[in-house]
């Protein structure tokens, strides 16, 4: 499962910074979830939890954020956003969730039909913020 991968990354990452700011415990741990890469919030949460057992965010609390699909058409400029639940249908969805360029195939500039876009926001899993106490 790809959410345990994401989970270990997560926990490497934030010892890494953890140490890189000399934080002696961790309390809260923000985690934005890119909408595109499909990950099951619940599985991640739950290797979250046993992955950090003896580390030194063993007590802190994990937060999560959805962060929505949104493009930008490099033709018009225009910036919009796509519904998942309703204007793109599952097949899609898969498409675009294990390879995201192929929105380029299924979507266009709903302003100007362009299929020159960028995906701006939406992919990805990133730590935003980390609190603890140095």
């Amino acid at each position: 499962m790809h959410e345990w991968a994401f989970a270990e990354g997560i926990i490497k990452t934030v010892e890494e910074e953890a140490i890189k700011n000399r934080f002696k415990k961790l309390s809260k741990i923000y985690i934005v979830m890119g909408e595109l890469q499909g990950i099951d919030k619940d599985i991640v949460s739950f290797a979250l939890e046993n992955l950090k057992k003896g580390t030194i965010m063993e007590k802190a609390v994990f937060e999560f954020e959805d962060e929505e699909m949104e493009f930008e058409c490099r033709n018009c400029g225009f910036v919009w956003k796509i519904d998942r639940n309703g204007d793109i249908d599952e097949l899609i969805k898969e498409s675009i969730h294990f390879v995201p360029e192929a929105a380029h195939s299924f979507i266009s500039c709903p302003k100007c039909g362009s299929k020159d876009f960028e995906i701006t926001k939406g992919r990805g899993v990133y730590i935003s913020r980390i609190d603890g106490e140095l």
